[in-house]
């Protein structure tokens, strides 16, 4: 058997996030559906991540082991054929038979994308979060040193999440503004659930004066989830790159 690996873009506006559901349509779905069309063979592919309902991705890392009926160099093409346009592979190679997406990553980047203006967009609608009112962006740059370095992030993550540990290392969190759009980017070692959303709420409750900049330490301190920001909507955030 070989181990494929593969690398993906899409736009998560129409699936209900990365893992199989009994009831709803998600990327792992699409993409098993498409390697049986082309292999013949039933796999289970492994994602390096769970995303959420709505949330896209630029680089998203998955494998899965199969057979040798199709040439490693016709996987790209074969399966892009059998994907609907919203889901791309970027690449597909052969890798060692004990490479794992999700527990060989050492860390992600993620993107997070707000369009600042009175109107919303109707191009961008699923792209972006609109925030009509005014938002402080020096202030939102200012909050963001709070978040850098390792934390027990549990006052950012949603309830009932269940995980080993909520301490994550944040190694860049960076605001960039071009035009309307405001747009951060954070690297960690990893993600609780919801964890880059609930950061985002928070900043625009930086942005738009309902706290100060300095209380997003008190806030990670308290590692109370009544503290932090609102979950800002799944559509602005996007999965930028994935590390091994």
């Amino acid at each position: 058997m070989r181990n494929i690996r593969i690398k993906l873009e899409y736009d998560g506006t129409e699936y209900h996030g990365w893992q199989k559901q009994p009831h709803d349509v998600t990327i792992q779905e699409k993409i098993e559906e498409a390697v049986f069309k082309v292999t013949g063979e039933k796999v289970e592919v492994i994602g390096c991540s769970r995303t959420d309902s709505g949330v896209h991705a630029k680089e998203y890392i998955a494998n899965f082991h199969v057979g040798d009926r199709v040439p490693v160099f016709k996987f790209r093409g074969a399966l892009n054929y059998m994907l609907p346009n919203d889901i791309v592979v970027l690449e597909a190679e052969e890798v060692d038979e004990d490479f794992h997406a999700r527990y060989d990553s050492k860390g992600k980047t993620y993107s997070y994308t707000i369009l600042n203006r009175y109107m919303p967009s109707a191009i961008e609608r699923n792209l972006v979060y609109h925030v009509k009112y005014k938002l402080d962006v020096d202030k939102m740059k200012e909050a963001c040193k709070y978040f850098i370095g390792k934390h027990d992030f549990a006052a950012f993550k949603t309830q009932g999440a269940s995980v080993k540990t909520s301490v994550r290392t944040v190694s860049e969190l960076r605001i960039e503004t071009y035009g309307e759009h405001i747009k951060f980017y954070i690297s960690a070692d990893g993600f609780l659930y919801n964890m880059v959303r609930i950061i985002a709420g928070t900043l625009v409750m930086v942005g738009s004066g309902k706290i100060e900049p300095q209380q997003v330490k008190e806030i990670i301190d308290s590692k109370d989830r009544r503290r932090a920001g609102h979950c800002a909507p799944a559509c602005g955030l996007c999965l930028e790159k994935v590390f091994y």
